[in-house]
């Protein structure tokens, strides 16, 4: 280990040890808004994976010690809200309605397809961080089952033979956006 990388810093929560100060610092700005305003967690969790993307342990030992929460109240809360992830996300969410229409119709069909295709499993997210696979119980598109939603957009009547077109769209539009000067998650 070189002299840098074992310098002990103050980090942002206040402890020693060094940290992930610049990565954190905007999350650390929010907590600072809200830190003592009460009943203000869930506001500050959802700020803080919009800013970060995801929750992780140590974030969330942050936001436990800048807000004065107990870390097991704030993990807690981020493991009973189905919102809140400890794990990286995809820049696009699919969710495959299995409701009972959409199973009849052939949401499996369409669950084991893009099983397949991404390389994923159900939670997972694929290697370049582009789409995150869930399941939905029911998203209120039963007419048009099976259906599934990818960020806010919902497709009616899926079939596995159409997610390649759907999936190339995405794909497409992130390549687009890489080569003007964007950047791909």
């Amino acid at each position: 280990m070189n002299e840098a990388s074992m310098e002990q810093t103050k980090c942002i929560c206040g402890c020693q040890g060094s940290i992930k100060d610049q990565q954190y610092q905007g999350v650390v700005n929010i907590i600072d808004l809200f830190k003592d305003k009460p009943g203000s967690l869930i506001q500050v969790l959802h700020l803080a994976q919009e800013q970060y993307g995801f929750l992780p342990l140590d974030l969330q030992k942050i936001i436990s010690t800048r807000m004065q929460v107990p870390l097991s109240v704030v993990s807690g809360v981020v493991s009973f809200y189905s919102f809140f992830s400890t794990t990286p996300k995809g820049k696009h969410i699919i969710r495959v309605c299995l409701g009972t229409a959409c199973y009849v119709r052939g949401g499996k069909k369409l669950v084991d397809s893009l099983i397949k295709t991404l390389e994923v499993d159900i939670g997972g997210t694929t290697d370049d961080r582009l789409f995150t696979l869930e399941i939905a119980r029911c998203i209120g598109a039963c007419g048009l089952a099976p259906a599934m939603m990818i960020d806010d957009k919902v497709y009616k009547q899926v079939k596995p033979a159409t997610l390649g077109p759907i999936l190339a769209a995405y794909k497409k539009s992130e390549t687009k956006s890489a080569a003007e000067g964007g950047t791909v998650a």
